[in-house]
Order: C-alpha cells, then sequence, then structure tokens
C-alpha cells in the first residue's frame, strides 16, 4: 500500500505592534558585514520594509505567552526600525510584517536565526549592472543611483561600463563562461567585433588573464604616462579628436591613447614650434628628435655659457623664501616629525629656490653663430634643450698672426639656397624608408646595418665588464703595449698608447637607456667631479690615488677603446678595416667577453620587433623561436603574416635566453657555444591557442589555411 506524502505546513504572516519585538539572543549574527544599520534604516524609510521579520512568541515562566515575540531572524531590519523609532520617523506602535512560527517548535533558534543567514544568495552582478541600466533608461542620474543604494558612484559607473561589452561576451559570462574580472577587462575597448576576435583567439589557450585580455585590445595604443602624451597633454589629444581608452576596474595611469598617428603628429607639432624659438635666439642648427639616440653630444665642442645675474624682484623673492624656510626650521627644529602643511611648505620652498637657482645661460653672439641645440622630450614629458654643441666641421678656421679673420657666418642657413636639388632621402627610425620586399624561402644573412647595431649593444656591454674588471683591463692594455712594441715597429712619440673612443656609426634608439650605457654614464659622471682640469693638477691628483682607484680610472678609461663592432670590410684597404682586421678585431673581442664573464642576456638584451625579429626576414624568425621555443612553436607561426609572427615571436623569446649570432660567444676554437633556451622544452605549452587561426592571411593558401587548422587542433 502507497505511503501518502506527509504535507507541510507554512507558517502564518501577520502583523505585530513594533513594541511588542524584542531582539532575540539566539540570534547568530555578532558581526557588523555589509550595509550599515543606519544606511538600512533609510532604505526602510525609502522603499518600505521589503522582507518579513520571522518571530516567535515568548513563553514565561508556565508555558503561557507573554504577548511579547522575540526576532531570531532578521535582526539587522530590527535595529533599523528601532533607530527610525528613536529618530521619531516611525510609531513606536507601527505594525510590522511578522512570519510567527510556533513557540513549541522542535526546531531551534539558532537553526532558524542560521538558515536565514546562510541560505540568501547574492545578486549575480550582471542582474545588478542591467537593473542599474534600466534605471539609468528610465531618467535616474549615476549620482541617483548611487544614492539609493548607497554605495559610491563609481561602483554604478563600473556597472554601468559593462555595456560597453559585447552583448555575446555577456551571455557568455552569464553561462558562467568567463569570470567577472576577465569580462571587466573587456571594457577597455568600445570595439565589440575585436573584443569578440580576442576572446575567441584566447578562449581555449592558457593565457586569458585579465592583464592579458587588456594588453591584447591596447596593443596598438599609447599609455597615457607615455612622455609624448605627457608632452603633449591628454587634454590637447582630446581637442584634437583623439580618443582615450578607459578602465575603471583597474589603476590605469591615466588610460591608453588610441590615435597613435595623431599623438605623434601632435608632439612633432609641439617639438617644432618650440625648437623655432630657439632658433630665433641665432643658432646654426636645432636638431629636434622625440628621443635623442645614446652619445649624440660626443666629439661635440660644448660651450662654456655664463649664467644669467638675478634681476631685484628675483633677488628679493630668494631672501624672502630663505628667510621663511630658515624660520620654519628653526621654529620645528625639535619636533620628531613635522606637521603635514609645513612639511609641504618646505617643499614649495625648496622648489621655488632651486627655481631661482637654475638660471639660464648666456652665450657669445659670436659663438652661437657657430653652435647648434638639441631639442627632444624627456622622460617626465618635459621639454629638453641642450644649447652649446659646436661640430667639427662648424669650427671657426684658425688664423695666423697677420691675416683677418674670417667674417662668421648667418646663424642659420636657409635649405633654399642650395646650390642644386636632390633627390630627399626619406629616414625612418635612422633606416631607408622602403617598401617591403617579397621574401625568398631560404635564409639570407643578416643586414650589414643590423649586425651593426647588434654589435653595438655587445660593444657597450663589453665596455661595461672591462671597467669593472681593473685585472682584465691591465691585460688588455699590456697586451696592446706589447704588441707594438715588440711585435711591429713602434711609432713615433715617447709613448704612442692612447685610447680612442669609438663611437656608433648605428644604433637603436633603445641603445641609450639599456643598463650598460646607464652604468657607463654613471661611473664616468661619478669620475668626472674629481678630475682636475690643469695638467700638472692632474698628474699630481693621479699620483696621489690609492692603488685600488688608479686600477678602477684606468679600467674605466681603457674600457672606452674596446670596438667589437662590425663593419663592412674594405677589399681594398684604403680605408675602413680589412677582411683579416675585421676577423682579429672579433676574435679578440670575444676573447675579451670570455675573460670578464660577459653574458649578453644578463647585460638586458632581449629580441624584440625594434631590435631584431621586425628587422629580418620570416624565414629568420621562424628559425629563431624554433632555437629559442621549440619546433612546435615555429609551426605554429608559419601562417601568420611578418607583423604579427615578429609580434608573437617576441613574446614567445621574451625568457627564452636566445641571442641572434652576431651575439653569441664563440668557443675559443671557432665553434659557437652550445645555447641553453628556456622555452625549448615547454614550446607547446607556451603557445596560446589563436596561433593556430589562419586568419584572413592573404599570403597563405586556402590548402595551407585547411593544414594549419589541423595542425592545431592536434
Amino acid at each position: 500500500m502507497a505511503t501518502a506524502v506527509q504535507k507541510i505546513t507554512l507558517a502564518s504572516a501577520r502583523d505585530i505592534p513594533f513594541n511588542k519585538l524584542v531582539l532575540s539572543q539566539a540570534n547568530v549574527r555578532r558581526l557588523k558585514a555589509g550595509l550599515s544599520i543606519e544606511e538600512l534604516a533609510e532604505s526602510i524609510a525609502r522603499r518600505g520594509l521589503i522582507q518579513s521579520l520571522h518571530v516567535r512568541a515568548v513563553l514565561d515562566a508556565e508555558g503561557e505567552e507573554t504577548g511579547m515575540f522575540e526576532v531570531p531572524a532578521g535582526g539587522r531590519r530590527y535595529r533599523a526600525l528601532e533607530l527610525l523609532v528613536k529618530q521619531k520617523r516611525l510609531n513606536k506602535t507601527a505594525p510590522v510584517p511578522c512570519i510567527v512560527s510556533e513557540a513549541n517548535d522542535g526546531i531551534l533558534i539558532e537553526e532558524v536565526s542560521l538558515a536565514e543567514n546562510i541560505e540568501r544568495a547574492p545578486l549575480h552582478p550582471l542582474d545588478q549592472y542591467r537593473a542599474f541600466q534600466a534605471m539609468r533608461e528610465k531618467g535616474m542620474s549615476e549620482e541617483a543611483i548611487a544614492a539609493a543604494f548607497f554605495v559610491g558612484v563609481n561602483v554604478v559607473k563600473q556597472r554601468l561600463r559593462l555595456a560597453s561589452v559585447s552583448p555575446a561576451l555577456l551571455e557568455i559570462y552569464a553561462d558562467d563562461g568567463m569570470t567577472l574580472e576577465q569580462l571587466m577587462a573587456f571594457t577597455v575597448s568600445q570595439d565589440h567585433a575585436r573584443q569578440e576576435q580576442v576572446w575567441e583567439a584566447i578562449r581555449n589557450g592558457w593565457q586569458k588573464e585579465p592583464y592579458q585580455i587588456r594588453r591584447i585590445l591596447t596593443e596598438t595604443t599609447v599609455r597615457a604616462s607615455d612622455k609624448r602624451a605627457l608632452f603633449v597633454g591628454v587634454e590637447a589629444y582630446e581637442a584634437a579628436g583623439g580618443v582615450v581608452l578607459r578602465d575603471l576596474f583597474q589603476s590605469d595611469d591615466g588610460g591608453w591613447l588610441q590615435d597613435v598617428a595623431l599623438l605623434d603628429r601632435l608632439a612633432a607639432d609641439k617639438l617644432k614650434a618650440a625648437a623655432e624659438e630657439i632658433a630665433a635666439e641665432g643658432w646654426k642648427w636645432i636638431e629636434v628628435a622625440v628621443s635623442l639616440p645614446y652619445g649624440v653630444t660626443y666629439g661635440l665642442r660644448e660651450l662654456l655659457g655664463v649664467a644669467t645675474e638675478l634681476t631685484e624682484d628675483e633677488r628679493t623673492a630668494m631672501e624672502a623664501l630663505q628667510a621663511e624656510r630658515d624660520k620654519l626650521e628653526s621654529e620645528y627644529e625639535a619636533a620628531e616629525e613635522l606637521p603635514e602643511e609645513i612639511d609641504r611648505r618646505l617643499g614649495e620652498i625648496e622648489t621655488a629656490l632651486e627655481n631661482l637657482e637654475k638660471r639660464p645661460l648666456h652665450y657669445d653672439s659670436v659663438e652661437i653663430a657657430h653652435a647648434g641645440a638639441f631639442v627632444s622630450i624627456a622622460a617626465d614629458g618635459a621639454l629638453s634643450v641642450d644649447r652649446g654643441y659646436v661640430r667639427p666641421v662648424d669650427e671657426p678656421p684658425v688664423t695666423t698672426e697677420g691675416e683677418d679673420a674670417p667674417e662668421c657666418q648667418a646663424a642659420t642657413a636657409d635649405p633654399e639656397e642650395s646650390p642644386a636639388l636632390q633627390r630627399a632621402v626619406i629616414t625612418l627610425g635612422g633606416e631607408l624608408a622602403q617598401p617591403e620586399e617579397e621574401e625568398d624561402e631560404g635564409i639570407k644573412p643578416l643586414p650589414d646595418r643590423l649586425v651593426t647595431e647588434l654589435t653595438a649593444h655587445r660593444t657597450l656591454a663589453l665596455r661595461d665588464a672591462v671597467a669593472n674588471n681593473p685585472h682584465i683591463a691591465m691585460t688588455a692594455l699590456l697586451h696592446k703595449l706589447v704588441s707594438d712594441n715588440f711585435l711591429r715597429p713602434a711609432g713615433p712619440g715617447c709613448l704612442e698608447a692612447s685610447v680612442r673612443h669609438v663611437f656608433f656609426p648605428a644604433q637603436t634608439e633603445e641603445l641609450k637607456d639599456c643598463p650598460s650605457a646607464k652604468s657607463i654614464d654613471e661611473r664616468r659622471e661619478s669620475w668626472g667631479d674629481h678630475i682636475p682640469a690643469d695638467d700638472d693638477r692632474l698628474w699630481d691628483w693621479l699620483a696621489a690615488l690609492d692603488e685600488g682607484s688608479r686600477m678602477a680610472l684606468l679600467a674605466h678609461c681603457v674600457s672606452y677603446g674596446v670596438n667589437a663592432l662590425y663593419e663592412r670590410p674594405n677589399p681594398y684597404g684604403a680605408s675602413g678595416v680589412t677582411e683579416h682586421g675585421l676577423k682579429s678585431r672579433l676574435r679578440q673581442a670575444d676573447r675579451l667577453a670570455r675573460a670578464t664573464g660577459l653574458d649578453m642576456v644578463e647585460a638586458g638584451w632581449r629580441p624584440t620587433v625594434g631590435n631584431y625579429l621586425g628587422r629580418v626576414t620570416k624565414a629568420r624568425i621562424l628559425e629563431a623561436v624554433r632555437e629559442g621555443a621549440g619546433d612546435r612553436a615555429a609551426q605554429l607561426l608559419e601562417h601568420l603574416k611578418k607583423g604579427d609572427m615578429a609580434k608573437e615571436a617576441e613574446r614567445l623569446l621574451a625568457d627564452c635566453n636566445w641571442l641572434p649570432e652576431p651575439l653569441r660567444l664563440d668557443s675559443p676554437d671557432g665553434e659557437p657555444l652550445e645555447e641553453t633556451s628556456a622555452g625549448a622544452d615547454q614550446g607547446e605549452d607556451a603557445l596560446p591557442a589563436f596561433l593556430a587561426d589562419g586568419g584572413d592571411d592573404d599570403e597563405v593558401s586556402e590548402a595551407e589555411d585547411d593544414q594549419s587548422g589541423v595542425l592545431a587542433a592536434e
């Protein structure tokens, strides 16, 4: 016989006067969490009591109902109502909707309280976004929505910002196909098609962290913290029609500037305007660039300017600032910590005094006519102007006694006065801007200029290594002296042992910011502050140095003569380097690198699109990826266009310790030393799945696309 299902009975609902309610001591909530009591009271005053209280009759000692009811579930709502009664905004006898359970119910009152608190489900963020959006569409402002729900305006803006995400991605998020952090990362772009394309590219890969999504969506943009953006100003960029992508969910340093071409044009125009003002001072030439290359002033004579004197007003202002600074310092001399406003004021005084002390330099008008200036953008976005440099070709001729001095030439030359027109040579990044040629299947030799640039990196790192090893520097110098005196006829003079600073005929823009360059410059500045200018005093100063300092200074000076640069050999030997001389130079450079323990990876060199991958053929790129990240990685890059291939190769080779041939260290017998690659053993795991997507590459046939798809599916 079938057993009848026992029916449950729900507790009844009734209105109970507030003064008949008391908070149960069995309520499990003890700690404050979520909305405050004050905010909840305001919500009840605005919207009424949305959820009833759960109460149970209070019994006396004999088990009879006393007419009072305790509240085991809904304590925060009870306290909010209690606050409204105290504020005279609610009558103490006002009826309160309640669910009344039996006093002798077998369910413990603590169980009711605990279940009421843990069985509630938080609102899905997407539902909250849709609710905010609906209210916004019905006329409520963001501030009104924030005030109604006691949240910050930024929270409302963040939720409404999710409207910028593609509806297809919102549905994927609703079905738990992506995390909220991933969804928020897509808000940096307004392009729904691009958002969906990026998600399809990474959804099955292992690299789909929010920061990766932001990186891909903003890879063609420029950060607002970039020096070009700081120089132009985001406001000026937006006024010119530029678009700024912003991230409301994370700190974005001001966002990303989307129109890079517009930013570059605005920066160039502003630099040109500044250069025209400086040219009006009478300089012969002005060299303008966003970033000046490392060593741009080497070989130029620097004019010694005279600082302009302070005006009477400036002198009065300086004395007043100094007096105020001395007064504040004496008043708070005994204080362990300065008050915030005093500390801020002292900082303002120091800044003002520094600006007054940095006097502009005045140059002789005759010298200006032979000299020029460099105009660029500093790292902090300020205009950087370096005046007073004379090129060797502009040096005024030396006149002998009895000859008339030649008249000074004009400070600036008019390019329209050139004797004959010639075809303009357009350069881009220091190279001729030529259309990209079709590539052959084979691996061509590296371009001479690229090899020269790569070996410039190695030469700079080698100089730093030699300067840090006085013993090796002494050996190198002694080797030079012995070679000159024992292996070939000695030259004229008493000691023809000299170190000539070798400059780089070709270099990348990043060379001046590499760790080796900064180390050399810091070392030069530290010595330059102490070296006497007078020849006799220099000898005495050198003689007084301790042995360690002498060796360190010797190593620094010897390092400037290191030349590991590749140059195209001159078969006729009239000028430049011969084939034999080049081989000897590079062989000795390898020996010096082994002696100093130079490692170009440790020196900070990494393959990038700018310094290697974007400068070589696709075959060379694939060869580098194959050596650094494995055959599988190279196979999945084969179908990409060259630009995309170079970008992905840069990412894959970032931590693989891979080096191109000119930067590798040969063994003493001439064979390249075996390379170790961190990425070769994990090439397959390091690849995102979207690399297998054939895309719409015009250079790949349909058959190759099909083959690439099958390969990726495997």
